[in-house]
């Protein structure tokens, strides 16, 4: 069974950008030159294209998972990784992008138009691009970030003119066919189409598309068959073509009652907000088949009613092409006019867009649980520098202290009632756990120690050299005087011992 998809799941996986290199030139008469490690390459995105020669998002529907190319690492002599490839995902024109909770990102109506729905991460800096005129030997690299990791929504909503709507065999297959060079499946049997058909009509000077809605039926916008799945893709035409079949062999069935159902199911569906609703729009009537000789008796039995209610009515003939220019003529003069009222219409809504720095850059929630208070530091800037920095390098973890205390997170600490030995998360979720030590806000740059180590933290128990050999002198320092001391001891009880000799 052949299944038109037009809304997927995509488990999409950014690039993750390359980590820095720690690196020292070495040249003849000159064995440390200075840093040269290059910096690591950024992660490849993942980017939607509004392409109009995609109709389907069926290829994502049987492959989903999509991952974009990881950057190169850094390397010696100040060579920097290869950037991550990025993906580029065509959707049809008319996709809308969600995320996970249904909020819109993007509405990809335009051909064309590219959408960076997974940014890759971010290369991590080589030990050359950190040197400054403090730090002159950096003894460590920043780490690549990982690239943005979830799932978006897609859902296709065809971007065309004119819809036709009606009652499943109704001849609107038949009918685009016969208008365009649309080739869709044509047969005589309920749900035919199974997604919606384009086609492009040129009717004088005005030329504009025709979408071929699959058929409706009575409760479509409650999910009862096919109709509702296929709703949608009429929210973006400007004019409705409700196609009555004249011919039909069903009881209870008519051109009045089946436009009745239409029209019920129309005002049932919800349009998102700020469009005209569906019964609202320009709405035309085609009375379809009458190269069949009953069809043409009931055509002109109904088709007073019909104008009785506003309704510009069409008799037309797919197979003997009766009355189709007239139609197609009608549909572009109402295109063009809503084309051209379009153009006159006030620009929409200017969107504003936030320069960097004017909203906080992170913020800290004091929460509590079963082992005390926690305070939990959360913003894009203190959560990129923790997954930069490699904590098995004391002097890279020095670093990311001072980052933080430049941001002024050590202020804000103190402001919220934070204390020395205070537990601190860094990053939703788990995080990064550690405890806070106020000491640490001292500049590391006038601090004189090896490349790779902080004397801040502390985290070698090791002595050195000087440090031992002191610790030697105190003992044996110590050892004299308890020596001395006990030698003076025995010296006075044995002084007093010969002055009782004597006395006897």
């Amino acid at each position: 069974m052949v299944t038109f998809v037009d809304r997927v799941t995509l488990h999409l996986s950014a690039g993750k950008g390359g980590n820095g290199c720690v690196s020292v030139r070495r040249e003849k008469f000159k064995p440390l030159a200075g840093p040269d490690g290059g910096n690591g390459g950024h992660g490849g995105d993942v980017v939607l294209v509004a392409d109009p020669q995609v109709t389907t998002l069926l290829s994502y529907h049987h492959s989903p998972h999509r991952s974009a190319g990881n950057g190169g690492f850094g390397m010696g002599d100040n060579r920097s990784g290869a950037a991550g490839e990025h993906l580029e995902l065509p959707v049809p024109v008319g996709t809308v992008v969600k995320d996970e909770t249904g909020e819109i990102l993007v509405d990809m109506v335009t051909p064309g138009i590219r959408f960076v729905v997974a940014p890759g991460g971010q290369g991590g800096l080589g030990n050359a691009a950190l040197a400054n005129p403090k730090r002159k030997a950096p003894g460590f690299a920043l780490l690549g970030t990982p690239g943005w990791q979830g799932d978006v929504q897609l859902e296709l909503k065809t971007v065309a003119d004119v819809a036709l709507v009606g009652f499943p065999s109704a001849g609107k297959s038949s009918l685009i066919a016969a208008i365009s060079a649309a080739r869709p499946k044509i047969a005589d049997y309920p749900f035919t189409t199974l997604h919606p058909n384009l086609g492009v009509v040129q009717a004088g000077d005005a030329r504009f598309t025709v979408a071929d809605v699959p058929g409706l039926i009575e409760g479509a916008s409650d999910g009862k068959g096919l109709g509702l799945e296929f709703l949608r893709h009429v929210e973006r035409c400007t004019a409705l073509v409700h196609v009555l079949d004249c011919a039909t062999l069903e009881p209870g069935r008519d051109p009045i009652s089946d436009l009745d159902v239409i029209l019920a199911e129309l005002a049932a569906y919800p349009v998102p907000e700020g469009q005209v609703p569906l019964l609202e729009r320009p709405q035309l009537i085609a009375l379809n088949k009458l190269d069949v000789p009953e069809a043409k008796d009931l055509a002109d039995l109904v088709r007073p009613e019909l104008e009785a209610r506003g309704y510009r009515v069409f008799e037309i003939s797919t197979v003997s092409h009766d009355g189709l220019r007239q139609l197609t003529f009608a549909l572009g003069e109402l295109v063009e006019q809503h084309r051209i009222e379009a153009a006159t219409a006030p620009a929409p809504e200017r969107i504003v867009i936030r320069p960097q720095g004017a909203e906080k850059d992170f913020e800290i929630r004091v929460e509590g649980g079963t082992y005390g208070t926690y305070y939990r530091i959360l913003g894009t800037k203190p959560l990129r520098w923790v997954q930069q920095t490699d904590f098995q390098n004391e002097e890279a973890v020095g670093f990311l202290a001072d980052r933080l205390e430049k941001l002024g997170v050590e202020d804000e600490l103190f402001r919220v009632g934070a204390q020395a030995g205070s537990t601190v998360v860094i990053g939703p979720g788990d995080g990064i756990i550690f405890d806070w030590h106020p000491s640490l806000s001292s500049a590391a740059e006038l601090m004189t120690a090896p490349r790779g180590t902080d004397p801040r933290l502390d985290l070698n128990p090791r002595r050195t050299t000087s440090q031992r050999r002191d610790r030697y002198h105190e003992r044996m320092d110590a050892k004299a005087e308890a020596r001395a001391e006990l030698e003076s001891e025995r010296l006075a009880a044995r002084g007093d011992g010969w002055e009782d000799e004597d006395e006897s």
